[in-house]
């Protein structure tokens, strides 16, 4: 059974979702802040966060870039319609997807089970066990990257995905529906939104120059390809 962790200042709302998501077959931890929710991760595993940007003290955006330093756990953002910069910003610090309040209770299960399929995808066959480019190692069994000193570099589950859609496709021009269809691998929650995000934030991992990439290269008017050589 999965658990998520629903953060939100607002009792009715985070009553809302325990009752919705639990009746879904959930097992659901709540939290009002920043500090309520360190303790429910101390205490064990959460597999997903439902995370309001505005929280009292420590706000959404801080709790994202604090987990991203350590953890792959799922995070959906709850934000208001008036909150776009802040979006953008949590995308960007590697929140896995957003939902605008006010939202109907459906929405939320939709896009929960769709990180979730994500986050827990059966591992890929092993003739396709190890890819490796410049020195770097993507592990598609273990779902790991090495970089080319041999440490771990951490990717969220979404990261992780368009790489692997990269490496399996080098030297191939992807456009973003390509992109769509070899990560969600046929999850119906639309996610197009957060490539060129995902490309940003892959980027900033396996690329020497985030600003000047030579690996996962920019085709103007076409999408992107990956231009190292894999083997």
């Amino acid at each position: 059974m999965n658990t998520i962790a629903v953060v939100d200042d607002d009792p009715i709302t985070r009553e809302t979702l325990k009752a919705y998501l639990e009746g879904e077959g959930y097992r659901v931890m709540l939290a009002r802040d920043g500090d309520q929710l360190s303790a429910l991760l101390a205490r064990g595993r959460i597999d997903l966060l439902l995370l309001d940007i505005r929280l009292p003290g420590k706000d959404g955006l801080a709790v994202t870039r604090e987990l991203r330093a350590t953890s792959n756990i799922g995070i959906i953002l709850i934000t208001g319609r008036s909150d776009r910069m802040d979006r953008l910003i949590g995308l960007e610090l590697g929140a896995d997807d957003y939902i605008t309040k006010p939202f109907e209770p459906r929405e939320i299960l939709a896009r929960t089970r769709s990180l979730l399929r994500r986050i827990a995808k059966p591992t890929r066959p092993a003739g396709g066990r190890v890819k490796r480019f410049d020195g770097w190692e993507l592990h598609l069994d273990k779902r790991r990257l090495r970089d080319p000193g041999g440490e771990d570099a951490r990717l969220t589950s979404a990261e992780f995905e368009l790489l692997a859609a990269f490496v399996e496709n080098p030297g191939r021009v992807l456009s973003r529906d390509d992109l769509l269809d070899l990560t969600l691998r046929g999850d119906s929650v639309p996610f197009d939104r957060s490539i060129d995000r995902l490309v940003r934030r892959l980027r900033r991992v396996v690329e020497p120059d985030p600003a000047e990439p030579t690996r996962i290269v920019t085709v103007h008017g076409m999408g992107y390809m990956f231009q190292a050589v894999v083997d």
